[in-house]
């Protein structure tokens, strides 16, 4: 009875990973929403997160995403589409590396074309990861009535993945950053040729 119990919710998750993972920018609302709107839109977009006995977010954790400039600050009290795809981002994102470090990765102080480039990449990456992830858990349902060490093994693969790629993400964050600073200098660099080619008005 157990391993059916647990079959099932192992199945139930792989079906929250993969089919209601991530809106589309599009189906984000745009309207404008309160706080307390938020909070429940957030809860049913990243239902897949552990909740560990309470809400996924609370206002005083996005109020204080704000605070240190992680996201954009509210439209007289009212959240759109820009906000709403900063958290659900930054709400899986914190799962596995500090809030310190969140900034580092999600684009700052851009416009709403810089957001939607970034939130449809990480939302391509979260359905890749996510399908990677459900081929593990396929396996263990596969073999769950043959091998009752399957769930163990799953779930140490698990904590190994976290751990190592907690220490590789540690180690990329800061390199991405050099490669963004290269970037604006190599752009900056550009300008002052194009500047220097061209002619004087008359």
């Amino acid at each position: 009875m157990e391993d059916g119990k647990t079959a099932g919710k192992l199945a139930l998750w792989e079906h929250l990973a993969e089919q209601d993972s991530l809106p589309a920018w599009d189906a984000i609302p745009n309207f404008g929403v309160y706080m307390d709107q938020v909070v429940t839109l957030l809860e049913q977009y990243l239902s897949f997160l552990p909740e560990g006995g309470e809400r996924i977010v609370s206002s005083s954790a996005i109020n204080n995403y704000v605070r240190l400039k992680i996201m954009p600050a509210p439209v007289k009290r009212k959240y759109y589409r820009v906000h709403l795809a900063y958290l659900l981002m930054i709400l899986p994102m914190k799962q596995s590396i500090s809030i310190a470090d969140i900034p580092r990765i999600l684009p700052v102080d851009t416009d709403e074309a810089g957001v939607r480039a970034a939130y449809e990449d990480y939302a391509a990456q979260f359905r890749k990861t996510a399908r990677f992830f459900n081929i593990q858990v396929a396996d263990v349902l596969g073999d769950m009535d043959d091998d009752r060490g399957g769930l163990s093994r799953l779930a140490l693969e698990s904590v190994l993945i976290s751990s190592f790629a907690r220490i590789l993400a540690e180690q990329l964050i800061p390199l991405q950053e050099k490669d963004g600073e290269k970037g604006k200098e190599k752009e900056k660099e550009k300008d002052k040729r194009k500047e220097k080619a061209e002619p004087f008005s008359t």
